[in-house]
């Protein structure tokens, strides 16, 4: 079905990473990708010494698509109790929920997506017990991933250590039934590749952070072939369906080989968190992916935009103001985004040096950046093609937000990107009025 094998070479060592030429180890007991896996539930987990008592934790649509499925094949071999969360959210406090209802359980089995996947990963952690997660939808790419994207007590989210899990199941038939607005969120989330990697690349560059292209090369197969295929995503098409899970898959693999977020999470990932943690009551409802990948599509213009041009940006010291920042954001919430701000902020002799970097040879800088680099125009065609968003207002936000959303989501998390080099160049002001 698929013209890339990536995964499976991954899954039987044959894929070596390019800084090191070794076969990575994988933290999976088992990965099965299968057309169905209809009545094979109970024994693609009976390997996998999970104990006696399982917890299926689901929210009432992935009990409908999957979980019923699966507590009926997994009943009368395991002990089964059936954990319902109605309108999960992935924060703390549902962690403390979900550890308080599976308490007497040996093992969690997800069956979900995002937000189930995260809580189970994160909650089981926090008490040294496995879980297996059976997929119910293309949405995201961290079923595969060593972190959990959690919202603490004071309303940050942070992408905190998890683990993997024992077993990861995902049956296409279901994965494509999915309603396509989970379908648009996971092509959404994974094509912030290109703007991931140009960030990731440029602070390392720039600022002398870690890098790695391991992910990067990893997905590139499977990319172009999703790329090619995208605009089937809509209708369900099995084979369009299953190049966007291998992506996803692979993305979060590539959590394994960096022990980070960075290559699928930098400035796009910050305007979405920035949603999230702000719309408020004005929140559109719609899906981190969804937002990632309108936000991939702003970022990729603005790299475009600095790396075109023949002369190099020249930046300032980081102006912080701590006032400010209380204003928008309350006392508590305020005082994390300080400490993350100034964690990266330049000084004034790293400006100096962050543009001596910049000047001593930017066409060879920037031509190495835009190797990388997907264009705007091509995102947004994508995107479309599924019948997804590519503007703020077509998520359903309103256009001040959206600006204030480009202009200060560098100030929540401290990863260094675009947004941080065009804000410190006096750049980003501008640009996010025109992405209104």
């Amino acid at each position: 079905m698929a013209t890339s094998h990536t995964l499976e070479d991954v899954l039987a060592g044959r894929w070596l990473t390019p800084a090191t030429g070794t076969a990575p180890t994988i933290p999976i007991d088992s990965l099965v990708l299968e057309r169905s896996l209809d009545g094979a539930e109970a024994d693609l987990l009976a390997p996998l010494d999970l104990g006696r008592r399982l917890a299926i934790v689901c929210d009432p649509n992935t009990y409908t698509a999957l979980g019923q499925r699966v507590e009926r094949a997994l009943t009368g071999r395991w002990h089964v109790d059936l954990v319902l969360l109605d309108d999960p959210h992935a924060d703390q406090a549902t962690v403390e929920t979900l550890r308080h209802r599976t308490a007497e359980a040996d093992a969690l089995v997800a069956v979900g997506s995002g937000t189930i996947n995260d809580l189970c990963k994160y909650a089981t952690l926090r008490d040294g017990r496995p879980f297996v997660v059976f997929a119910t939808a293309a949405s995201m790419n961290g079923y595969t991933s060593t972190t959990a994207a959690i919202t603490d007590g004071r309303g940050v989210k942070r992408s905190l250590p998890a683990h993997a899990p024992r077993g990861l199941f995902m049956d296409l038939e279901v994965m494509a039934a999915a309603p396509s607005f989970l379908t648009r969120s996971g092509l959404g989330d994974c094509l912030c590749r290109s703007t991931a990697q140009v960030d990731w690349l440029m602070s390392h560059l720039l600022r002398d952070t870690h890098y790695d292209d391991s992910p990067f090369v990893l997905q590139a197969a499977d990319e172009a072939v999703l790329l090619e295929r995208a605009d089937r995503l809509e209708t369900g098409d099995l084979e369009a369906v299953d190049a966007l899970v291998r992506v996803l898959t692979l993305c979060g693999l590539g959590v394994l080989y960096t022990g980070t977020s960075h290559h699928g999470s930098m400035s796009e990932h910050l305007i979405s968190h920035f949603i999230d943690m702000f719309a408020g009551d004005a929140h559109p409802g719609t899906l981190h992916g969804h937002q990632v990948g309108v936000a991939a599509v702003s970022m990729a213009r603005l790299q475009r935009r600095i790396l075109m041009r023949a002369t190099p940006p020249e930046v300032a010291p980081t102006a912080i103001d701590a006032e400010a920042l209380t204003q928008r954001y309350g006392a508590e919430i305020s005082a994390s985004c300080l400490e993350q701000w100034r964690s990266k902020a330049l000084d004034a002799e790293g400006a100096q040096e962050v543009n001596r970097r910049l000047r001593a040879d930017w066409d060879a800088l920037r031509e190495r950046l835009l190797a990388h680099s997907l264009p705007g125009e091509r995102l947004e065609a994508t995107l479309r093609s599924c019948g997804a968003p590519v503007r703020g207002t077509e998520l359903g936000l309103e256009p001040d937000f959206y600006e204030r959303a480009i202009r200060h989501a560098r100030e929540i998390r401290d990863r260094w990107s675009i947004l941080d080099l065009a804000g410190d160049a006096g750049e980003l002001d501008a640009f996010a009025m025109e992405e209104r």
